[in-house]
């Protein structure tokens, strides 16, 4: 009995000092590789916002010359309003918040694609250089999304790293300050930028 109440106390004495020596360094790096991760994810929700930024002026001036495609264009419209409603804290993305998220971005980017091949029977609204040029910004935007999430991912990394690691794990569970956070998943094409590119040349 008395054996094991020395064991006890040595295990505990030995948490203790691991907690006292390595917990503030745990602690700072943790903040500071969730704030990095945090910023990125304000690139990705602004990359989204250009997208969305957009697509109304694109509705507008589609709407002079695609008459006969309102219920396409009223489709666009309530793919955006879906995709710009939800909204994530960046400091706790679960894995279930970053699936509603994405799933209605790649429901605009599906309304988007059915749009535009739509568009593509309107040879007076691809002359149109307002138009053109929409959807230049179009496919920059989707670059530039595509971009964003990989570096949100880049940065996730690290920091999920840090919490699994030993003993950072033990020193994380005891003190309850981090989450995981959850990764973009690669699915309908996201390895690459949508494809927006539009003939103009016919």
């Amino acid at each position: 009995m008395k054996k094991s109440l020395i064991v006890i106390i040595a295990i505990v004495a030995i948490l203790a000092i691991v907690g006292f020596t390595m917990g503030p360094k745990f602690y700072n790096t943790g903040i500071q590789l969730q704030e990095t991760a945090t910023a990125q994810w304000g690139n990705v929700e602004s990359a989204y916002q250009r997208r969305a930024d957009l697509i109304p002026n694109i509705v507008n001036t589609a709407k002079g010359y695609a008459e006969f495609e309102q219920e396409t264009l009223l489709k666009v419209t309530e793919a955006r309003s879906k995709a710009t409603s939800i909204t994530i804290d960046p400091s706790n993305i679960t894995p279930a918040q970053l699936a509603q998220f994405q799933q209605a971005q790649e429901g605009l980017t599906s309304a988007l694609s059915r749009l535009l091949a739509v568009f593509e029977r309107y040879p007076d609204l691809k002359a149109n250089e307002n138009f053109k040029e929409l959807i230049n910004e179009l496919e920059r935007t989707e670059n530039r999304i595509n971009v964003e999430r990989n570096r949100f991912n880049e940065s996730v990394k690290p920091f999920n790293i840090h919490l699994k690691t030993f003993p950072n794990n033990i020193i994380n569970n005891f003190i309850g300050k981090f989450t995981e956070m959850a990764y973009f998943e690669a699915d309908k094409g996201s390895e690459k930028a949508p494809e927006v590119e539009f003939d103009f040349g016919k």
